[in-house]
């Protein structure tokens, strides 16, 4: 059963960073592209960015500048570097992966909160 797991979500205060990291489990293939996105109350899934197997990267023009997404060393693992977080930055993040046939795969989230 594929799994992925998000940690290092927390509370945060404005201006101040956290890390997010996603693993994932329960695989034999390598998932194409693995990507963050994230959900404020009231509001739809929004994407926060995506990385390719390869390395290629893609941002919200939101958190251009402030978040950096990488890959992990380890197989099907990903980073989310978030710098300079603001209290719209709050929100549950989904780390996803997509698999080589199109399917996608979400974590259970992990919530963020810039508050002071």
């Amino acid at each position: 059963q594929v799994q992925l797991v998000e940690s290092g979500g927390g509370l945060v205060q404005p201006g101040g960073s956290l890390s997010l990291s996603c693993v994932a489990s329960g695989i034999i293939f390598s998932f194409n592209a693995m990507g963050w996105y994230r959900q404020a109350p009231g509001k739809q899934r929004e994407l926060v960015a995506t990385i390719t197997s390869g390395g290629g990267t893609n941002y919200a023009d939101s958190v251009k500048g402030r978040f950096t997404i990488s890959n992990g060393n380890a197989k099907n693992t990903v980073l989310l570097q978030m710098n300079s977080l603001k209290p719209e930055d709050t929100a549950v993040y989904y780390c996803s992966g997509t698999a080589p046939w199109g399917g996608q795969y979400w974590g259970q989230g992990t919530q963020v909160t810039v508050s002071s």
